[in-house]
């Protein structure tokens, strides 16, 4: 959410900020609605003067006896209460549309985001590592996994439909190692946990900008006012909803959970095997900070500095991309995506996502601060993606494979594998 009266002196900047993310918005309409809601509470503001003021009248003609005036009196009362029934209508009518308008405005984005259409428009930032040649002929996660007897797809089908799975035996302790290496690596850097509800009101949503844009990715309870949440993010912010918080130092949260997405769209090779699935884990780091743009645009360098710490323990070369406008939610002012290089795609593919949302977020959910002169202002909120699996399962089994079909286990694993060094073939 922006603030309205900063929407109606940059306009223009925030219809180009709704063109270049594909909104379907007119700032045009939105002002006109406002403009027009303005006039109607001061129409019926005036109406309610008037009608308070006869209705005093009316109390001193009849204390005087002049019961003919009283009654007329009366009549213009009723009159009164007829036009302002009206345009009571009418600014309800109004001001549910303007609600609608502004529900789907845009955070802005940053000076240095890329401006483009889609993910092939993302800048390259940095990289690290590089991409294993191989001297044999790689498997891929699946056949990897049906060696090792990781993974079954088949029976995940037969359970719960097409991009459904099980994970088996080994399959299951490196999918748990590689959250729990993340969350220790996180508490080492000052992060507070918190196991989150998996279900949410549809407040929740709206108001950690979620809806009304992503209704179609997300998974409703049937009779119920709540959903299955797509990612921590979403309770990690509806924790301090509608609530002053000490905002003096960062406030540091990260949970592991499971994330349900609806995937509608997807298609081609990313529905192969792990890569678009409809149920994973995910550890999520969550910051909300004073309203500095200095201090969130550090924040957002840090966690994703986290993030590619948590890569380079796992031993797997990555690269950093510059989000551009067509690729960027709603709600986010500058995003960077982590890519790892996936061997059987031949090219990097995201496993992590990290943004800084300034106050858009903190303005939907109402979550404020108190500042050195005893103000109020809403806090700046960040995201990042730590680690999320299965996904990741794809480049560290590929990567790690050895000749023979044995898979090394990256070094910082080991104490969460019992040990364990190499997943050998039997």
């Amino acid at each position: 959410m922006l603030d309205l009266k900063w929407i109606r002196q940059n306009a223009e900047q925030v219809q180009t900020a709704a063109d270049q993310k594909g909104i379907r918005l007119s700032l045009e309409e939105l002002l006109q609605l406002d403009e027009k809601k303005r006039m109607l509470l001061q129409e019926t503001e005036a109406l309610r003067a008037a009608r308070n003021k006869l209705s005093t009248q009316i109390g001193r003609l009849i204390r005087q006896g002049a019961e003919g005036e009283a009654a007329q009196a009366k009549l213009q009362v009723a009159e009164t209460n007829v036009k302002l029934g009206a345009a009571d209508v009418e600014l309800a009518i109004v001001d549910h549309k303007l609600a609608g308008l502004l529900a789907l405005v845009p955070n802005v984005v940053s000076p240095d985001t890329p401006i483009g259409r889609s993910d092939v428009d993302n800048v390259e930032v940095r990289t690290f590592g590089e991409p294993r040649s191989f001297d044999f002929k790689p498997k891929d996660h699946m056949e990897l996994g049906e060696l090792h007897d990781l993974i079954d797809v088949k029976r995940g089908v037969k359970a719960a439909g097409s991009r459904n799975y099980y994970l088996k035996g080994a399959g299951v302790v490196l999918h748990r190692a590689v959250q729990q290496l993340a969350l220790d690596l996180l508490v080492k850097k000052g992060f507070t946990m918190l196991e989150v509800p998996l279900m949410v009101r549809t407040e929740a949503m709206n108001s950690t900008g979620f809806f009304p844009l992503g209704e179609d990715q997300t998974y409703r309870i049937a009779n119920d006012d709540k959903w299955l949440v797509g990612t921590s993010e979403v309770p990690m912010i509806t924790y301090y909803a509608n609530e002053i918080v000490d905002a003096q130092a960062p406030i540091k949260l990260a949970a592991a959970s499971t994330c349900f997405r609806s995937e509608v769209g997807s298609a081609g090779r990313d529905v192969h095997g792990l890569y678009r699935v409809h149920q994973f884990a995910k550890v999520e780091q969550v910051v909300l900070c004073e309203a500095n743009h200095e201090l969130s645009e550090a924040l957002l360098q840090e966690i994703t500095a986290n993030a590619e710490e948590l890569l380079q323990l796992l031993e797997l070369p990555y690269r950093v991309m510059a989000v551009c406008t067509g690729d960027m939610s709603q709600k986010t002012y500058k995003q960077y995506d982590i890519e790892t290089w996936m061997p059987s795609r031949a090219s990097y593919g995201e496993t992590h996502s990290s943004s800084n949302l300034r106050d858009f977020q903190a303005r939907r959910s109402n979550i404020r601060y108190r500042t050195a002169d005893g103000s109020l202002k809403f806090c700046h909120t960040l995201n990042n993606t730590a680690v999320a699996s299965p996904r990741i399962l794809i480049p560290l089994l590929e990567h790690h494979q050895c000749e023979d079909g044995a898979i090394q286990i990256p070094e910082a694993l080991r104490p969460y594998m019992n040990g364990m060094e190499k997943l050998e073939v039997h």
